[in-house]
């Protein structure tokens, strides 16, 4: 009888790799790394960390960290901001070095808490094929206020409805474990807009289920600097509204239909919340023009002109 050839963990075929970009996190940044190096797992994974040019001490630490381990991370450092060119630059950079079977998430201002975060995903997509994405729960922090909450608040394991999936918003960042294929293709009918997470998830509804972890195993930070939604897009709800209507609207178009009724339900929504929200700035507008410098102000242009 033949015997058995074990395989060692180094000599497997990568499983996951891990999707890192920072820029301007050197506060963070060694939170971040460490998450990645505490993990037990049973299989190989891979960290690329990508900075984008930071200006402060980012860069250096992702060096110091790349030298102590250097089979798990691998930097990317960038002399050419990439992100400020708008053009899907970092997007393809990533996807040139993602080797894994699955993908997972997490930028360099969040951070992992389970050192078995990894091993539970991995384990859940093995033996369920019929999922392309594994979520858990996280932690929100609030940097500057220094305060925290959970990021879904009901404890719940099981499957995302598509209408959770469009409605809402349940997976945080650094939670997402997803098939890299799903990861890495992009429709070209499918509208890019700035939240990499939504047009994400849609994608991965084409392709198979989104399980839910109750589990809390990473942090989301919403802080003012670097790479993050909550230091782009601060103040500027009227800009992520019209982004997502352009993205429904390509996906209703480009898949001829599909989820439909709830795609058609969310557009409405943001239809009317775009309208309320101009309706805010306007009222903002409104109580300027009749402050009394501005009146003043009005009253001389008027008498000059007569």
């Amino acid at each position: 009888m033949d015997k058995k050839v074990e395989i060692s963990k180094e000599e497997q075929p990568l499983m996951v790799t891990i999707r890192c970009i920072t820029y301007n996190h050197e506060p963070y940044i060694r939170q971040c790394l460490e998450g990645f190096i505490m993990q037990k797992t049973n299989f190989r994974f891979e960290a690329i960390v990508h900075d984008d040019a930071s200006t402060d001490g980012t860069a250096n630490i992702i060096r110091e960290y790349a030298k102590k381990y250097p089979d798990i991370i691998k930097p990317i450092i960038e002399t050419e901001n990439q992100y400020s060119k708008l053009d899907g630059s970092i997007q393809r950079i990533m996807n040139e070095h993602i080797h894994g079977k699955y993908v997972a998430m997490c930028e360099g201002d969040d951070y992992w808490i389970d050192p078995l975060k990894l091993q539970k995903q991995v384990d859940f997509l093995e033996s369920n094929s019929e999922y392309s994405m594994c979520a858990h729960n996280a932690f929100v922090f609030y940097q500057q206020k220094n305060d925290a909450c959970l990021f879904n608040k009901t404890s719940y394991s099981g499957d995302l409805s598509v209408h959770d999936a469009i409605h809402a918003w349940k997976i945080p960042t650094a939670s997402i474990l997803v098939l890299s294929e799903v990861a890495k293709e992009y429709p070209s009918w499918l509208a890019v807009i700035y939240s990499g997470d939504y047009s994400l998830i849609l994608r991965t509804l084409l392709k198979g289920k989104i399980y839910l972890i109750s589990d809390i195993m990473s942090v989301y930070r919403v802080s003012y600097v670097g790479y993050s939604a909550s230091a782009l897009y601060k103040g500027k709800n009227i800009f992520m509204l019209e982004q997502r209507l352009i993205l429904l609207e390509s996906f209703l178009r480009g898949t001829g239909g599909m989820f439909a009724m709830e795609i058609e339900s969310k557009i409405s929504y943001l239809k009317e919340e775009i309208i309320f929200q101009e309706c805010k700035d306007n009222r903002k507008i409104l109580r300027l023009l009749f402050t009394p410098i501005f009146y003043k102000k009005l009253l001389n242009k008027i008498r000059r002109k007569c």
